[in-house]
């Protein structure tokens, strides 16, 4: 961390909130992206590969894109079509990319940078956990070498994909586990806090009036909406939050919890588990985030897109 940036890898599945999530690891100056590796979750690998190639071209990022699982450790693949659309990304027209990708799969990619870096990396995981609990099992030594995980996925109090899980979890429960019991220092971003990130109209519209990137987001958004506004007044922007986290901590509070996975329930498969009283007797294993700064948040992810729209991207 050199020249003050933080060390990172993004596994992501744009995914709308992912695009914002990368805008956002890219504009803010912040983070030293050593790679993004994409897997299989908001929609098919090709397509949340291709989406990734895209959106980082159409920012005017150059970075190593690596393609992931194509389906979970154990199970067959669900996507979320309903809510970000057949390409993964409709909504605006982002061309074709000038990225070509990676010659090296994401778990390669993941354990060489994980294993070659002079300083710890942390990982932000923001899409199903596949990627993570595969280089976590096949090459276990990098482990060590991971600074911390801060991931989007889970919740402590509610479900958005079955009442009581939320999608990335529910998708791959088995890696899921993995993770969460790898000993890796762990912070989880979930819907107890990113249903509370949302951009509300007002919002998207001043983005919209930013420039051709903040016009893309805003109308990314606009689609995102027509599942969102059925709920909320805004739009929840989830894995955004996640790369918040790590460059301003203080945009969350969290709580020091055991977190367990549940991979066999009959209504709770891919429920995060969170021992709010320490009644299982389990080591806390991961900072639970309950509340976020939703304006502090929000004015992080205008000015990533500002210094976007400026050629800032690092």
């Amino acid at each position: 961390m050199s020249d003050g940036r933080i060390p990172v890898i993004i596994d992501c599945d744009p995914g709308h909130d992912d695009a914002v999530a990368l805008a956002l690891a890219f504009g803010s100056g912040k983070l030293d992206v050593k790679g993004v590796t994409t897997v299989a979750g908001n929609s098919t690998i090709e397509n949340t590969y291709n989406n990734a190639l895209r959106f980082l071209s159409f920012i005017g990022v150059d970075v190593e894109v690596a393609k992931g699982a194509a389906k979970p450790l154990l199970r067959a693949l669900t996507t979320a079509p309903n809510v970000h659309g057949e390409s993964g990304l409709d909504g605006t027209d982002l061309g074709e990319p000038w990225l070509k990708g990676s010659a090296r799969p994401a778990v390669d990619l993941l354990a060489d940078v994980l294993l070659t870096s002079p300083e710890p990396v942390t990982l932000i995981p923001v899409g199903p956990l596949t990627n993570i609990a595969t280089v976590f099992l096949a090459k276990p030594d990098v482990k060590a070498k991971v600074e911390r995980i801060v991931l989007m996925g889970g919740a402590a109090l509610e479900g958005n994909w079955t009442p009581s899980a939320e999608f990335n979890i529910f998708v791959d429960p088995e890696a899921a586990r993995v993770v969460f019991e790898s000993g890796v220092p762990l912070t989880m971003v979930g819907l107890d806090v990113t249903h509370r990130a949302l951009i509300y109209p007002d919002e998207i519209e001043a983005l919209r009036k930013q420039g051709r990137i903040g016009r893309a987001i805003a109308e990314l958004m606009d689609f995102y909406g027509i599942y969102y506004r059925k709920q909320f007044k805004g739009n929840p922007i989830h894995d955004a939050v996640a790369v918040a986290a790590v460059f301003c901590p203080e945009v969350l509070s969290t709580q020091h919890l055991n977190v367990s996975i549940e991979t066999v329930g009959e209504f709770t498969l891919g429920k995060t588990v969170v021992d709010f009283r320490g009644v299982t007797g389990r080591e806390p294993n991961c900072d639970v985030a309950l509340g976020i700064d939703r304006e502090a948040f929000i004015d992080l992810i205008f000015d990533a897109v500002g210094k976007l729209e400026e050629g800032g991207a690092v």
